[in-house]
């Protein structure tokens, strides 16, 4: 034997004692740093954010997510040798700096699909955002996006019945449905609440809704509202002739208390109810196979997402939640608006329409996405805008956002001055002119306020909107945008 084979094999001899030797050693030197390591098609990768604390290098830190994210603690452990562990240490195989922005880097990290339960987001979320989030070698940290294997994909339901399945059963199609929340959506009476229901779905609405807090309070219990609710969507339909809706919240204190009331929603006719994002993995996912078996619809009121969502540089971003939601399997889910007063970048918001409805994605650093996705044959959820919007944004929220997404005008509906009905009937006259101009062929984008100003002479409801709201907007700079900027190109 040559003196560099005796030099080497005493180094690679070494370097396997020194990853078993008790103590701290670096996370990179346990195996969770490989920039060799070529992922394949069945491992859930996860793209982080990583904000390392002062004197950590990036690398170091990215190891240190792949390890607490798996199968590290803080110091060497002998029982892992009882393991296969190569293969069920997460690995980071890539790290990238962010563009503009100092100290902060994209950690690419792959974990194997036999860490993760079958069909189960609460064990996924657990292993990948449990702890690691508290960390103190990092000063912040961000799940950005996350690739699902289709091996993974099909151990879930998915949407009860989807975007396809919905616009049949509504009899809908070739525009966006249009929708409200009741307001004042705290304090009224269970007859009153019906009124409001009754006037918006008469005047051209298919949907209303409950708000994500209105649930069994003192000055209206459930089984008081769902009955004078399903009177008024009755009346409506009979009324206009067109199916309509109303998702009748069932979020409540425990599982057998939602059971009980989307038992009785169900019994009383409704096709759509609703939970809020609050009850949590397990409980939506349970919802929504009780949804599927029984037929309804299940709306997603994302409640409590912005504590986590809408930070830059540490929690999880929403086009995550959106691909959590879609194996969960809820039929809408709220997704933002562009235009409207809640926090909504265009290309953001884009990304996260298209996690929600197409079947495959591909990788889209102006949008956001980070990774190939393919879903399979599982439905798209129907994204929801809601939140400041009014019939004078038509054509921006049609040029945003698509024909398949439910438009919610709360305010912009029953603040009419001609009453709750009227401010319907602007809003399907908005919608109705804006879908005709786009299929005759015109930029309805830039023709966008001549077109409402034409439909408007027609339509007294829809001239005295914009004459309300024509003005109103709400331009903030946004918290959260893409990392990259699309730059034109010349021709």
């Amino acid at each position: 034997m040559t003196g560099t084979e005796t030099t080497t094999s005493q180094q690679k001899k070494q370097k396997k004692t020194d990853r078993w030797s008790a103590g701290v050693i670096p996370y990179a030197e346990m195996g969770y740093w490989k920039p060799d390591y070529q992922p394949p098609d069945t491992d859930v990768l996860c793209a982080f954010r990583v904000t390392p604390q002062p004197g950590v290098p990036p690398e170091e830190a990215a190891a240190a997510v792949a390890g607490e994210s798996s199968t590290a603690t803080w110091t060497v452990v002998w029982t892992d040798r009882l393991t296969n562990y190569d293969t069920y240490q997460a690995k980071c195989y890539r790290v990238e700096p962010v563009p503009g922005a100092e100290n902060q880097y994209i950690a690419y990290i792959a974990y194997a699909i036999d860490l993760f339960e079958e069909g189960s987001i609460a064990n996924m979320t657990s292993s990948i955002i449990g702890n690691v989030f508290g960390f103190k070698a990092l000063k912040a940290l961000r799940l950005e996006d996350m690739r699902i294997p289709l091996h993974y994909v099909k151990t879930f339901q998915g949407p009860a019945h989807g975007i396809i399945m919905e616009r049949e059963y509504l009899d809908k199609f070739g525009r966006p449905l249009l929708g409200a929340t009741t307001k004042p959506k705290l304090g009224l009476s269970a007859r009153n609440y019906g009124r409001v229901v009754y006037e918006a779905l008469r005047g051209g609405l298919d949907f209303t809704k409950d708000d994500e807090n209105i649930n069994s309070q003192p000055f209206m219990r459930w089984r008081d509202r769902y009955l004078y609710t399903m009177e008024a969507v009755n009346r409506a339909s009979a009324a206009t002739g067109e199916v309509k809706g109303h998702y009748l919240n069932v979020t409540a204190a425990t599982m057998e208390d939602m059971y009980e009331r989307a038992t009785f929603a169900k019994e009383v006719g409704t096709v759509i109810i609703m939970i809020d994002l609050t009850i949590g993995f397990t409980a939506i996912q349970s919802m929504a196979k009780w949804a599927r078996a029984n037929g309804c619809i299940l709306h997603l009121h994302r409640a409590g997402y912005a504590t986590y969502a809408r930070q830059k540089n540490h929690g999880v971003n929403f086009r995550v939640l959106a691909k959590w939601m879609r194996l969960a399997g809820v039929d809408h889910i709220h997704s933002g608006t562009v235009v409207g007063k809640l926090e909504g970048d265009p290309n953001a918001i884009r990304g996260y329409y298209d996690t929600c409805r197409l079947g495959k994605l591909t990788v889209n650093p102006v949008r956001g996405i980070y990774f190939d996705q393919d879903w399979g044959s599982m439905p798209g959820v129907m994204p929801v805008a809601s939140g400041g919007i009014h019939a004078g944004q038509m054509h921006d929220l049609l040029y945003y956002l698509g024909e398949d997404v439910v438009l919610q005008f709360g305010g912009g509906t029953i603040g009419h001055p001609m009453g709750i009905a009227a401010g319907a009937t602007a809003n399907r006259v908005a919608v109705e002119a804006m879908i005709k101009a786009r299929n005759e062929g015109r930029d309805y984008h830039k023709e966008g306020d001549d077109i409402l100003r034409a439909a408007a002479k027609k339509s007294r409801e829809l001239d005295v909107a914009l004459s309300t709201w024509g003005d109103i907007t709400f331009n903030y700079e946004s918290t959260d945008v893409p990392d990259v900027v699309e730059t034109p190109t010349s021709v």
